[in-house]
C-alpha cells in the first residue's frame, strides 16, 4: 500500500494542492485505508486513495478557513449569547485526548490535526527533532485508526493542547492565540474547573501585553521595557478577576501559578515596582507542582532580581547549560554583575540557539550593545 504513496501525492500536487499538505493528506487517507481494507478492500486501491486523500485535504482546507475566519472575527465580536452545545472545535480537542493515547501523542496528534500547527512547530514546543515528533504522530495516528470515539479525553490534557496553540499564536509565525482563548474561554463556561480558569487568566494577561511587545520593525521590546500603558488594561482586569474566583477554590494548579506571575507582573505600574520576592514565591509553587527545570530557569531569573543577580547566578548554576534560553538568562544575570565582557560573549552565544529570528535579531542587538559600551570604556 505504501508504494503507492507516491503516486497518490503526485496526483493531488497536479490538482494544486501543496506538497505539504497533499503529504498529509495521503497520510490521513493511509490510516483510514488501515481502519476500512481488512473487512472491505477496494478493487481500484490507487483510485480509492486518491479520492479519500482528496476528500481529507477539502475536510482540512475548510477547517483552516472557518479558523482563519473565527481569528479575524473574533475581537469584534459581540458578547456571545449562552450556548446549547460545546463548539465542534473544542469537541475535536477533547476526541483527539483519546484515552488509548499517552498525553504526549494525544497533545502532538491535536496541535497537528485540529491546532493546525505544522510538525516542525510542534517539535519545538516539545523540545525534540521534527523527525521523532513526524514518528509520535503517524502512530497516534495509527493507534487512533481503528477505536471508536465514544471516550472523550480528560481536561488536563485538553488544557495543555491549547495552552500550546496560545504560545505558538503568541510567539509563532501563525497567530492562534485568540482561537485558544476564544476555545478556553468556552471550556470555562462549560466547567467549573479550576486550572480551566487559570489557564483563561494566564493566556487573557499574556495576551493584554501583546501591543507592547514588538516595536515597529518587528524587533523585540523585553517586559522591562514595555509601554505599560500599551497594555490592555480591561483584558488584565479580565484576567485577575477570573484568577481571583479560581485561586477562592484553594485547589491550586500550575496554569493558576503561572497565572499569579503574570498577574504580579500586569500589577506593577513599573519594571522597578514588580515585586519580586512575591514572584520567587510563586516560582516556589510551581515547581513544587511541576519539578519542571524550564521554571527552575525562570526562578533562577526572578530570584536574581529579588535577592541580587550573584543569588540568581548561584541558582543558575545548579541547572542543565543545554535548557533553552539559559545561555540568555546567564547573559542577562552576568550583566547586572557588571561582567560585560561575559555578557557580551553569552549573548551572542544566545543569539546562535536563538528558537526565532525576532529572538535572535534581539540578543545580536544585546550583544553589539554591550560591545559598543566596553570599546566606548577601553578608549
Amino acid at each position: 500500500m505504501r508504494t503507492l504513496t507516491p503516486a497518490v501525492i503526485g496526483i493531488l500536487v497536479r490538482r494544486g494542492v501543496d506538497f505539504a499538505a497533499a503529504e498529509d493528506a495521503v497520510q490521513d487517507a493511509m490510516v483510514e485505508a488501515l481502519r476500512v481494507w481488512p473487512d472491505d478492500p477496494p478493487r481500484d486501491q490507487k483510485g480509492w486513495l486518491v479520492v479519500v486523500a482528496w476528500r481529507k485535504f477539502l475536510d482540512t482546507a475548510r477547517a483552516d478557513g472557518s479558523r482563519r475566519q473565527r481569528e479575524v472575527i473574533v475581537e469584534s465580536e459581540p458578547v456571545p449569547e449562552p450556548r446549547q452545545a460545546m463548539d465542534d472545535t473544542l469537541q475535536l480537542y477533547f476526541l483527539c485526548a483519546h484515552p488509548s493515547l499517552t498525553p504526549a501523542s494525544a497533545v502532538a496528534l491535536t496541535l497537528r490535526a485540529v491546532g493546525g500547527l505544522t510538525t516542525r512547530q510542534i517539535a519545538k514546543a516539545y523540545l525534540v527533532p521534527e523527525a521523532t515528533m513526524a514518528q509520535r504522530i503517524s502512530r497516534a495516528k495509527r493507534t487512533v485508526s481503528g477505536v471508536r470515539f465514544n471516550q472523550p479525553g480528560d481536561v488536563a490534557t485538553v488544557l495543555r493542547v491549547l495552552y500550546l496553540v496560545f504560545n505558538e499564536g503568541y510567539s509563532g509565525d501563525i497567530d492562534l492565540a485568540a482561537e485558544a482563548i476564544r476555545l478556553t474561554r468556552q471550556l470555562a463556561e462549560e466547567t467549573r474547573h479550576e486550572e480551566v480558569a487559570g489557564l483563561l487568566a494566564l493566556m487573557l494577561l499574556h495576551h493584554a501585553r501583546r501591543p507592547a511587545r514588538m516595536r515597529p520593525d518587528g524587533s523585540l521590546v523585553p517586559l522591562a521595557e514595555q509601554d505599560r500603558s500599551l497594555w490592555d488594561t480591561a483584558m488584565i482586569s479580565e484576567g485577575v478577576d477570573v484568577l481571583q474566583a479560581a485561586l477562592m477554590r484553594d485547589r491550586l494548579g500550575e496554569y493558576q501559578a503561572q497565572a499569579a506571575i503574570a498577574a504580579l507582573h500586569a500589577d506593577a505600574r513599573t519594571a522597578d515596582d514588580t515585586d519580586w520576592v512575591q514572584i520567587v514565591e510563586w516560582y516556589d509553587e510551581l515547581l513544587r507542582l511541576t519539578g519542571s527545570p524550564i521554571v527552575r530557569l525562570n526562578r533562577a531569573v526572578a530570584v536574581g532580581e529579588a535577592d541580587g543577580p550573584r543569588a540568581g547566578l548561584a541558582a543558575l548554576a545548579d541547572l542543565d547549560p543545554s535548557l533553552p534560553r539559559f545561555t540568555a538568562a546567564a547573559a542577562y544575570l552576568h550583566e547586572r554583575d557588571g561582567d560585560l565582557v561575559t555578557a557580551a560573549q553569552l549573548y551572542a552565544d544566545a543569539a546562535q540557539a536563538a528558537p526565532n529570528l525576532a529572538e535572535r535579531h534581539h540578543l545580536t542587538r544585546q550583544a553589539a550593545r554591550l560591545n559598543a559600551e566596553l570599546r566606548t570604556r577601553d578608549s
